[in-house]
């Protein structure tokens, strides 16, 4: 898992690293909100350690700047204990808050926690959503009201990585790294020309899409709601 820990302390900074890189996570370092905003975008993130307190920007600012284009799961830390504060986190949309000190091992047991919560249907072998639309993990194959519907290799890779991650946006590189790997040299807009393909065989009206919507300046998101 790929995690962003934005923290202004180098101490604490590192201490959190460490910790979450012995649970096999690969973790990304930001000391501002705007190092945290740029990796955010240029990378797959997916789980954000945020300061409340940074030199540049106010963590509630970063969260609901993170919000207002993906569900990442979002753990707050700070020395700020007052019940007043923690509802401001909460209601910036954060999913957690750590009140400094803490221990590393309880931020890793939260972390593991939410992501059980939040990700079932990242181990899900078939996923179901409202439509009629089934995705069948295991045999690779897709259903759109019991019928079979015919996609290339690269569209069934597109639609299951955002089928995945329901409700979050995804930038087109984003799309790329989940569907492909990392080692993929092809031109992005090549996700445009797929994601019409899949548009064409799996939604009622291609032109007014129900499951894969455009988010403009950004890329796509998935918005079937499983059943």
């Amino acid at each position: 898992m790929n995690v962003l820990v934005v923290e202004d302390e180098p101490k604490a900074l590192s201490v959190v690293r460490a910790y979450l890189e012995r649970e096999g996570h690969t973790v990304f370092e930001a000391m501002d909100g705007e190092r945290a905003l740029s990796l955010f975008g240029a990378f797959d993130i997916d789980f954000v350690v945020l300061d409340l307190m940074l030199p540049d920007r106010s963590g509630e600012e970063i969260c609901l700047k993170i919000r207002s284009s993906s569900q990442v799961p979002i753990i707050m830390l700070t020395a700020k204990a007052s019940e007043a504060d923690r509802l401001n986190g909460l209601g910036s949309g954060a999913d957690d808050y750590l009140v400094k000190p803490f221990s590393p091992r309880e931020l890793v047991a939260r972390v593991n926690a939410i992501m059980r919560r939040v990700r079932p249907l990242e181990s899900a072998q078939t996923l179901r959503f409202s439509g009629g639309l089934s995705i069948h993990v295991a045999e690779q194959r897709v259903f759109l009201n019991e019928g079979l519907v015919s996609l290339t290799p690269a569209e069934y890779r597109i639609l299951l990585a955002l089928a995945r991650r329901p409700f979050e946006a995804f930038t087109r590189d984003q799309l790329i790294v989940r569907a492909f790997g990392d080692s993929y040299d092809g031109y992005d807009r090549v996700v445009d020309v797929h994601i019409k393909n899949i548009r064409q065989k799996i939604e009622p009206n291609p032109r007014r899409p129900v499951y894969i919507q455009t988010v403009y300046g950004t890329g796509y998101r998935f918005e079937g709601e499983p059943s």
